[in-house]
């Protein structure tokens, strides 16, 4: 018979922020939170986006390295399915409350849908770019952390077998 005193088996997983990620000094929804207000998931100064989309290499003020994030196709798909849930619902209850013209629901949406697209991309990349850093992934103190920055690596010569 199980103990009824505890309330999860000693071996069951903690989904919570307390296990080894807070061992570690990178709590994972710090980390994100930071990256989504375009901080760095480090010291959350404003320096992760040197433009609109390009994570810095370095963060300024603290020197934690950036480079190696791999965010690829995650932001953009999670933008779409955050953005496409919010207009969606505005359209249909615009549809059923007003019934306006197709012309009207085209002039609206259109840009509007564009806007929000445009302003949660950076959002949800820095977002991502924070977690890889508090998880440790992709060079972020990981596995493959002695991996090269890029420029580095062209400025020393070292782009070839």
């Amino acid at each position: 018979m199980q103990n009824c005193s505890e309330p999860y088996p000693s071996d069951a997983v903690q989904w919570t922020n307390s296990g080894a990620d807070k061992r570690d000094g990178r709590p994972i929804f710090r980390s994100m939170l930071r990256g989504a207000r375009l901080s760095c998931p480090n010291c959350g100064s404003r320096t992760l986006f040197s433009s609109y989309l390009k994570v810095s290499p370095a963060c300024a003020k603290c020197g934690e390295e950036l480079f190696h994030h791999r965010a690829d196709d995650a932001p953009p798909y999670f933008t779409i399915m955050i953005a496409g849930h919010i207009m969606v619902s505005l359209v249909m209850m615009t549809e059923l409350a007003y019934g306006p013209p197709l012309w009207l629901h085209f002039s609206i949406w259109l840009p509007l849908t564009a806007a929000l697209s445009l302003a949660l991309l950076p959002v949800v990349k820095g977002a991502i770019v924070g977690l890889q850093w508090a998880l440790r992934m992709h060079g972020f103190g990981g596995p493959d952390a002695d991996r090269q920055a890029p420029e580095s690596a062209f400025a020393a010569g070292n782009f070839g077998p």
